[in-house]
């Protein structure tokens, strides 16, 4: 049986990965750390880059935390345990090129310690998801299908499942549109007569390290394409939706909050430059117009 040790271990390398990485990637900016302790137990490392060559603002966070589980939060859980462990990586970059798209992705375990003669309480969630400033249909098929072949090597079910999850989670319903264009998404993903604890956690830790590998190739198509002042406009604009969904529905920014987790680790998802034009309406035919078009749940990109 694996253990919640072991899960943070991993956890831990991965995010290192992850890190090293993307300052490749970037080749100027350099991941600022800090480690951090959480009142009540637990704690974590914040890594942050800022104003690199094409990343302007990001977040690769590590967290293991413990303690007491707050009462808002065993309501949601409907929960009786009074003690938690959560731990993941967390991860969002914000481009500062129009054309390069913004990435989240999230893995975590979370585990509430057994009662006498009863299994504890454990699962597994995370994904991954995309939301361009402009969607191009040939890296919106790369990005899907490249999820699809992950998740076929662990389950046939598994992509279908987790897509429709995420084209309904990353919805912001006062817009009615989605985030982005989807991706992965899952919670409370447990063990069972047909998939093991070893295999979830497997599978976890891949999602984890396809984050690599697609942000790259979505960089590096993108990186040297020429963008207007208009774009760039554009790009704050849809960088606002972003933070919408984040204050507003975001399941691990509320519960990050709720436990009473570090503010600048949380709110670290926001972007550094956001605008809300009144009333925008893009133009007739533009590839704003297009792009609008495609926030859209169900579409069959792979």
């Amino acid at each position: 049986m694996i253990t919640k040790e072991q899960i943070a271990e991993d956890y831990r390398l991965i995010q290192d990965e992850i890190c090293a990485g993307l300052e490749a990637l970037d080749g100027v900016a350099r991941f600022e750390e800090e480690a951090w302790e959480r009142e009540g137990g637990g704690g974590g490392r914040t890594r942050v880059l800022q104003n690199g060559n094409i990343l302007e603002k990001g977040g690769v966070n590590f967290s293991a935390v413990h303690g007491e589980l707050p009462e808002a939060v065993k309501k949601a859980f409907k929960a009786d345990s009074d003690e938690f462990f959560a731990t993941g990586v967390s991860i969002v970059m914000h481009p500062n090129h129009p054309m390069v798209p913004i990435i989240h992705m999230n893995i975590r375990y979370f585990e509430m310690p057994a009662k006498a003669g009863e299994e504890p309480v454990r699962w597994f969630g995370g994904g991954i998801d995309v939301t361009p400033h402009y969607v191009f249909d040939e890296d919106a098929r790369f990005f899907h299908n490249h999820l699809k072949s992950v998740c076929d090597q662990f389950n046939a079910d598994f992509y279908s499942r987790f897509k429709t999850w995420a084209d309904d989670y990353f919805y912001i319903k006062h817009r009615e549109e989605t985030r982005g264009i989807g991706g992965i998404f899952y919670d409370r993903l447990k063990a069972d007569d047909n998939l093991s604890w070893e295999t979830i956690f497997e599978f976890s830790k891949a999602i984890g390290r396809s984050f690599l590998p697609i942000y790259t190739e979505l960089v590096n198509r993108n990186r040297t394409k020429t963008y207007t002042a208009a774009q760039q406009e554009w790009q704050y604009l849809r960088r606002s939706r972003y933070a919408e969904f984040n204050l507003v529905y975001d399941a691990g920014t509320k519960f990050g909050l709720e436990t009473n987790g570090r503010i600048e680790s949380i709110l670290m998802s926001l972007p550094p430059t956001a605008k809300w034009f009144y009333n925008f309406k893009p133009e007739a035919g533009s590839n704003e117009e297009r792009t609008l078009s495609l926030l859209k749940k169900g579409i069959d990109w792979a």
